[in-house]
């Protein structure tokens, strides 16, 4: 399933909108990377599903606030 294992982003549902404005059903794919990250606490590497704005919060605020922030909002839902 195209899920992002940190912000929690999902497929979306929109219309195609011609220029005769007929509307047909499409998908929204997140983009979604595999991508290794290196888990210091640990000492090892994990691999995680992350869409590239997840990324760029794991630059910003390191990947243990991201991860702790992951585990807050999978308790919420």
């Amino acid at each position: 399933m195209k899920v992002c294992q940190i912000t929690g982003k999902r497929a979306q549902v929109g219309h195609n909108v011609s220029h005769s404005n007929k509307k047909t059903k499409k998908r929204f794919s997140p983009n979604l990377k595999t991508k290794k990250f290196f888990l210091e606490e640990e000492g090892r590497w994990i691999t995680l599903k992350v869409s590239v704005n997840a990324m760029r919060t794991i630059n910003k605020k390191g990947l243990n606030a991201a991860l702790k922030n992951a585990k807050a909002l999978s308790e919420i839902y």
